[in-house]
């Protein structure tokens, strides 16, 4: 271990400092305060001087892994990168100082840029309405499903409680519909990774409230029948929504109000460039079709008589989901983002987006196993190595064990590269999700590519070697499950 890869309290020593401190009022008046405020015993903190704090936390900082330091293949979250004019935009001192419960008379630029970016995701997704208020995908999600539910409710359709998710999902779909007190029915894929048509007809009846689907989806791949499948959910009555996490290879391209969906949620965090990961900041706008704008939850920008643009609380909305009206910084990093390429260059994304994945797919699948050899789109699935290293008998039992998903994904740690996602979607048991993006030039992709070969072939040589990674990072192998169900939150003596 490195000295300054130590936690903080192991760099501390008896009686070093910091910082000096001259007495002032509070000093001497300590005792005033109420003794439920006070401690029993000094606060047992690191003693260390300022130049070890110093390189301490710049060390630190040093090995957090993000977009901006390498390359984030990580499938079906689209890490992508997030143009530096978009921070600028959202750092504007005119943003930056306004209060969510300023009249609206004296913020009408942020409602104008509310009403902006809603005309533009409606052009490019073919919605007729949105709503900013949601701020994560998931919580669109939940959100999407309460104007599903409202729609119904209105309609006086009260059988309507059940809905309908592929076996492919994004694990939140029927998280989301479970909150939202709809009971879930699955759809079963075929052999090529699609929804298959054929399981889903019986399913529909009364009951159906709608079907929640993601197109691309979780494999990566387009489901064909997409208007069959709408035809057919509209025909019971039914609605679908769109899961928008895998909007990024269609921007530009296809979008899904032309597919039949009338509902659907963004992720501004991905597909829109803004930061994405570490618990936020996130946006998931949901869109509707105009028959279900009446549904979306308030307050909505609208209008006034006189030109000007004020918040607005329909009777039917499906009610609140966050005390105001969403993120407002993750929507002006997305508003610039999409102001900058402009309705041309928006068409690029879509399209880069699926040709560095093919390409990454078709260079790599004589190293590792493709169960689905179809054109993806934005993403694709391996299903581990094609050669692990595993040691047979004569009899072809395994007498020792070859490198898994997770070792490669370890080993990639060594290389510089963050591993892909592995073992999701879990229709396959060593999934290996790999989502280039757009943004990542094609000396980007080429290092990658070779670093994933070499690492199939040490995989195939000598397995060990990926079973022991990563060895060039300051811990190797934690017990992550220990970690996870028994975390270690503060410093405690008894950890040296």
């Amino acid at each position: 271990m490195k000295y300054y890869d130590k936690l903080i309290f192991e760099l501390s020593k008896e009686g070093r400092t910091g910082f000096s401190l001259g007495k002032n009022e509070w000093t001497e008046t300590s005792d005033s305060l109420p003794s439920a405020l006070r401690r029993s015993e000094p606060a047992v903190l690191p003693q260390v001087s300022e130049v070890d704090v110093v390189r301490h936390y710049t060390n630190l900082s040093q090995m957090n892994f993000g977009v901006d330091t390498g390359f984030y293949p990580l499938g079906s979250c689209t890490m992508k990168y997030n143009p530096k004019i978009n921070e600028e935009i959202a750092s504007m001192k005119g943003f930056q100082g306004l209060h969510p419960l300023q009249p609206a008379s004296t913020v009408q630029g942020a409602l104008e840029v509310y009403s902006g970016i809603e005309k533009a995701l409606s052009a490019i997704t073919g919605m007729s309405r949105f709503t900013f208020n949601p701020c994560a995908g998931a919580h669109g999600e939940l959100t999407g499903l309460m104007i599903m539910r409202q729609h119904h409710l209105l309609r006086g359709d009260l059988k309507r409680t059940k809905v309908i998710v592929p076996d492919s999902a994004h694990g939140t779909n029927p998280a989301s519909a479970a909150v939202c007190g709809l009971q879930v029915v699955v759809v079963k894929s075929n052999a090529d990774g699609l929804v298959d048509v054929s399981d889903l007809k019986p399913l529909l009846s009364d009951e159906i409230a709608g079907i929640m689907m993601t197109n691309p989806n979780t494999l990566g791949l387009f489901e064909k029948e997409i208007k069959e499948i709408a035809s057919l959910v509209h025909g019971c009555g039914g609605l679908l929504y769109y899961d928008g996490a895998n909007m990024n290879p269609l921007i530009g391209v296809a979008r899904p109000g032309d597919m039949g969906f009338d509902i659907m949620h963004l992720n501004l965090h991905k597909s829109f460039s803004t930061p994405h990961g570490g618990g936020g900041p996130g946006s998931g706008p949901v869109g509707v079709c105009e028959k279900l704008a009446n549904c979306l939850p308030a307050p909505v920008v609208a209008p006034e008589e006189d030109g000007s643009l004020a918040q607005a609380f329909g009777k039917d909305a499906c009610g609140r989901v966050s005390g105001f009206m969403g993120n407002f910084g993750v929507i002006l990093r997305a508003y610039s983002y999409i102001l900058m390429l402009g309705r041309q260059n928006l068409g690029f994304v879509g399209r880069y987006s699926v040709l560095a994945a093919n390409y990454i797919k078709e260079s790599l699948k004589e190293w590792y196993k493709l169960p689905i050899a179809s054109v993806c789109k934005h993403e694709f699935v391996f299903d581990g190595l094609v050669n692990d290293g595993a040691v047979k008998d004569a009899e072809g039992n395994v007498v020792k064990e070859g490198a898994t998903t997770l070792d490669v994904a370890k080993r990639l740690l060594d290389y510089g590269f963050h591993a892909p996602t592995i073992y999701f979607p879990m229709l396959f048991h060593q999934s290996i999700m790999i989502e280039p993006t757009e943004s990542e030039s094609v000396e980007t992709l080429d290092a990658f590519i070779e670093t994933m070969k070499v690492i199939a072939q040490e995989a195939a040589q000598d397995p060990d070697i990926l079973k022991g990674a990563p060895h060039c990072t300051p811990i190797s192998r934690p017990d992550e499950t220990t970690a996870a169900r028994n975390p270690l939150l503060k410093w405690q003596d008894s950890v040296c």
